[in-house]
């Protein structure tokens, strides 16, 4: 299994506010959040209690346009929220963001995961293929400018 983490700080705001705006995310939410960079991002079908809601999102990112589904694997209402990435089917790829209370805002923790247990982590190298080490360092700056800026919209 490989993991790639970014935990950052953001100040003024509470693990409630990222929550909620995330789970509850429009279109037009997620243009203002980060406009040019983040395109899409609704929910296609919604379950009571959110579990299992689809998601779609377009995002640039590293250079590309990064898009696809994604389902609400869990949710601990106002501290984590987990994803598995679906690409026509679900694929053992996964993300989670973890809001912890931290003296004047939130500590956000960002989790990519790919691969598979047991004997299938002989496929591991196919997946660090896609989480490279060149993917994650793009990904870190990526994550701790997206938390800022979204602290900076929910401030408004």
């Amino acid at each position: 299994m490989i993991t790639l983490q970014t935990i950052v700080d953001v100040k003024g705001v509470k693990p409630k506010d990222f929550y909620e705006f995330i789970l509850n995310c429009t279109d037009e939410d997620y243009n203002r959040w980060w406009p040019g960079t983040h395109l899409v991002w609704h929910t296609v079908k919604k379950f009571p209690g959110n579990t299992g809601n689809l998601i779609y999102s377009e995002q640039m990112f590293g250079g590309h346009l990064e898009k696809g589904h994604s389902v609400i694997k869990k949710l601990v209402p106002y501290n984590e929220m987990h994803f598995q990435v679906i690409r026509g089917i679900r694929v053992p790829v996964w993300y989670t963001l973890k809001f912890d209370d931290i003296p004047g805002g939130v500590r956000v923790t960002h989790l990519v995961f790919g691969g598979l247990n047991g004997i299938g982590k002989i496929f591991d190298p196919l997946f660090r293929l896609f989480l490279s080490e060149a993917y994650n360092a793009e990904l870190d700056p990526h994550v701790i400018e997206e938390f800022h800026r979204l602290a900076t919209v929910l401030a408004k």
